[in-house]
């Protein structure tokens, strides 16, 4: 199912939460059932997957169960409900002013907010009756800032909410937002990927001033999604242990009319070793590959027939200890406008699309996992409740996952994910990709 992702602890690399981009099995969403997610330079609050009940008699008993298992496992939900202003992904908040945190039906319990780039902590204060929270300090220009607030219901049930967001620049300037973090470790599929807080007229020109070279000597070439998004790959996946070099020489280059860069910065990145995991959906098996040699098969249960996962190669983009999955916000509601599920702590998540797709843990089901695909698009791997067992196949895979590792799924029923869902761009070919060059 697809959900609203509302992490509990997180581990990612690069400028994922808080820009435009999503708890159990959380699917892509289907057009029209939510809003445009956010680019992946930042933060998502976009997830979901759950099992659908629907399908061949074998999967609609295990579809059946499965919900009857979502309902359950939702009835443990917190009713603290947290807020934060401004939207995840966001890339003009005034520096005074524009950040709050509010809970209902609960009382925050601790607030942190930093800065992506330099690391440095913003200092605030919850409010006596612990329903609020502000920033007590200036924030800086053009900065892009994370933020994680928790909170507890009176039954002790606890709720957490992560969003990233953007300053402001000045109005004649435009600051690009980068993903991975200088001086990450990441897995061969990871793109340069750099977000742009205004739109680009003069593509070609920015692009030139922007340099993407590695150690392994891979030609490097940029392709434009719109005109805030701009990507840089090679041909095939970067070689393992290779360092990356992304240069940013945008100071005074103009973007559009009357608006110029500002930046002039290098960034660093190391690529760890090979990893690319296939999903078949037909199987039901996850075979994980590192350095070209099998080291597991997992079983798994990906989307059901009504709501199958995409096709294609989808990297991690985001890392969750545990968070949030509510049907809500991807279109998955009831009649009384609930979400058909909504499961407060789904385990050892990992993105592998802006709108909702995941691979991730899930303790209620039961019986599926190697059998049948019950999901509403996400990949099911067994765990248990609070994902503390680091026996379960989830657990194994997380902690042997990093972000930029590849997930390859096959076999589906569904079409090939697009590109620009995601950091998922290796799904077009070097000259499609090549055509999106502006330089």
């Amino acid at each position: 199912m697809r959900v609203k992702v509302v992490p509990t602890s997180a581990s990612r690399t690069g400028d994922r939460e808080g820009g435009n981009r999503p708890a159990p099995g959380t699917r892509r969403l289907r057009p029209g059932l939510a809003s445009a997610a956010v680019v992946v330079g930042a933060a998502l609050s976009l997830t979901a997957c759950t099992t659908s009940g629907s399908g061949s008699a074998d999967s609609g008993k295990a579809g059946s169960a499965q919900a009857k298992a979502d309902q359950a496992a939702a009835r443990q939900a917190s009713d603290a409900s947290i807020t934060i202003t401004p939207k995840n992904g966001a890339n003009n908040v005034n520096r005074e002013g524009d950040v709050k945190v509010r809970v209902a039906g609960g009382k925050l319990t601790a607030v942190s907010m930093t800065a992506v780039e330099t690391g440095k902590p913003v200092t605030g204060a919850i409010s006596p009756d612990g329903t609020s929270w502000e920033p007590s300090v200036r924030l800086d220009q053009a900065m892009k800032y994370r933020l994680t607030a928790v909170a507890k219901d009176p039954k002790g049930r606890q709720e957490t909410k992560n969003a990233s967001f953007a300053t402001l620049s000045a109005a004649n300037t435009v600051i690009g937002f980068f993903t991975p973090e200088d001086g990450s470790t990441v897995g061969v599929g990871m793109p340069v990927s750099i977000n742009f807080n205004k739109a680009i007229q003069n593509r070609a020109r920015i692009q030139k001033a922007i340099t993407v070279t590695s150690t392994s000597g891979q030609q490097v070439v940029g392709h434009w999604f719109s005109g805030t998004r701009l990507d840089f790959r090679p041909q095939e996946y970067w070689k393992s242990g290779s360092k990356v070099t992304l240069k940013l020489r945008l100071k005074g280059v103009q973007g559009s009319a009357g608006v110029y860069g500002v930046q002039s910065k290098d960034v660093t990145f190391t690529v760890g070793r090979s990893q690319v995991s296939t999903v078949d959906t037909k199987t039901h098996r996850m075979t994980v590959t590192r350095d070209g040699k099998v080291i597991k098969t997992l079983p798994i249960s990906a989307g059901g027939p009504d709501n199958p996962t995409y096709n294609g190669q989808m990297v991690i983009a985001e890392k969750f200890k545990q968070t949030r999955m509510n049907g809500a916000t991807v279109g998955f509601v009831k009649d009384d406008g609930k979400g058909e599920y909504d499961i407060p702590d789904v385990p050892h998540a990992m993105r592998l699309t802006n709108t909702g797709t995941f691979v991730h843990g899930n303790y209620w089901g039961k019986g599926v996992f190697g059998k049948v695909n019950t999901s509403h698009g996400c990949i099911g791997v067994q765990d248990v409740k609070g994902g503390g067992d680091s026996a379960t196949d989830a657990a194994w895979f997380f902690d042997n996952s990093i972000t930029g590792d590849v997930v390859n799924v096959v076999h589906s029923p569904d079409r090939t994910v697009s590109p620009d869902n995601g950091l998922n761009g290796w799904n077009l070919s070097w000259a499609q990709w090549k055509a999106g060059s502006a330089a």
